[in-house]
């Protein structure tokens, strides 16, 4: 099976994600918050097992190694996903208190869009390394957007639409994500070897992720028996990313 198809199923999978929102509708928020903590924990350790133990790894072996080349990505990485992360939620500061509440589901929609766009590309660009490198990046992937979508199908139903279209627009948004892999996929033609800037881009968004945007909110929950809970879905995250390491 071709990188270019396994890229099309993979995003494909990710984006029918987005029809999780509707979940939120039938449980207990208190048992959704307990959920969404696990989840939240799981996510951040398949985002560092996915960055230390295949992508890093996939730099070193590269013709150049573990260059200055490859450190400057990382760190393009961490910055271009800081700017990104400011750009989003510039437009959600900046709305007027006394405003009606609808504009924050169009800016919500528009940043969920180029978030997605950016998943698409990291999961083209990690196929086109090699079929392992594709999988455990689609499944990191995946277990980010979990807690996302949920929280954006909450954001725009609060915000005055209704379920249904709610879920319609998160799916729609999602399908950016096919954008931005078409888009990689177009350019691996002429760009020769376009993996080798995505996949240190790659690593270093997802160290990012991991670290300012998703062990902080697990720093919400003090109580011991919590923590214990988060410790054990962060290493459960980068059990995984280590069972893969056995994919040919």
């Amino acid at each position: 099976m071709n990188s270019g198809l396994l890229t099309y199923l993979s995003v494909g999978a990710v984006s029918a994600l987005s029809l999780l929102g509707g979940v939120t509708l039938a449980l207990n928020p208190r048992t959704l918050q307990k959920g969404l903590l696990v989840m939240i924990s799981f996510a951040a350790g398949a985002l560092l097992g996915d960055s230390f133990l295949h992508l890093i790894p996939q730099i070193a072996k590269s013709q150049r190694g573990f260059d200055l080349t490859a450190s400057f990505s990382l760190l393009g990485g961490v910055l271009a996903f800081f700017v990104l992360e400011k750009i989003l939620h510039w437009h959600h500061s900046h709305l007027p208190t006394e405003e009606v509440l609808h504009p924050v589901a169009v800016t919500n929609l528009i940043g969920d869009a180029l978030h997605n766009f950016v998943d698409g590309a990291i999961i083209a660009g990690s196929f086109l390394v090699s079929t392992k490198i594709g999988i455990a990046t689609t499944i990191a992937v995946a277990l980010h957007e979990i807690p996302q979508e949920l929280g954006d199908f909450g954001i725009m139903v609060h915000a005055g639409l209704s379920p249904r279209r709610a879920l319609v627009l998160n799916l729609v948004t999602a399908l950016t994500a096919i954008l931005g892999a078409t888009l990689v996929l177009m350019l691996s033609t002429p760009i020769a070897g376009i993996e080798r800037i995505l996949v240190p881009l790659t690593a270093g968004g997802f160290v990012y992720i991991a670290s300012t945007d998703l062990i902080p909110e697990l720093h919400k929950e003090p109580e011991a028996g919590k923590s214990a809970v988060q410790l054990l879905g962060l290493l459960a995250g980068i059990g995984v990313m280590a069972l893969l390491l056995a994919l040919d």
